[in-house]
């Protein structure tokens, strides 16, 4: 490690303590408010694997249909798979895959609302990741050269910092 003191590690940084330790951020204080975010990512393919898709005769089935599905499922289950991410219950999530034929491949939008006490960047970003990994797992057999790229937010609002975008960082 470097000579860094914990309070100079942890300085900035909400889930590190006084000595640097992981810890569970204290929101039991915070009142609830409306938060929404949403993120995207792509799936790029041989054109004949999303023509697979897209005429839904992949092998194992509704390829959009169970990634859409899988995606909200592992955004529900966010808290259970990033160690220091808060629980949220009733937070609302939507997963879309839409084809795109010059990539070609599919492109994923989640978006993740709640009316809670800390955001829905990670439910998100989750949604969008399980959704492609996927897809992946239903064509692997036909293409494994597929590549998933650029998963990232786009959007927040809500809470103490307001509302962040991709756009307004350049992005």
């Amino acid at each position: 490690m470097s000579g860094a003191t914990g309070d100079e590690r942890s300085e900035g940084l909400t889930h590190l303590d006084e000595s640097g330790r992981a810890r569970m951020v204290d929101v039991s204080q915070k009142e609830a408010t409306g938060r929404r975010a949403s993120a995207t990512g792509i799936i790029r393919m041989d054109a004949h694997t999303l023509e697979l898709i897209v005429a839904g005769d992949a092998p194992k089935g509704s390829v959009v249909q169970v990634a859409e599905l899988a995606g909200v499922l592992a955004g529900k289950k966010t808290a259970d798979l990033i160690p220091l991410c808060h629980q949220l219950p009733g937070a609302s999530i939507t997963v879309r895959l839409e084809p795109d034929q010059e990539l070609p491949g599919l492109v994923a939008h989640a978006e993740a609302t709640v009316a809670g006490q800390t955001g829905v960047e990670m439910e998100a970003l989750t949604a969008v990741s399980v959704a492609l990994l996927t897809v992946y797992d239903m064509v692997k057999a036909v293409d494994r050269g597929m590549r998933i790229e650029g998963i990232r937010l786009l959007k927040k609002e809500g809470g103490a910092s307001g509302t962040w975008s991709a756009e307004s960082v350049g992005g």
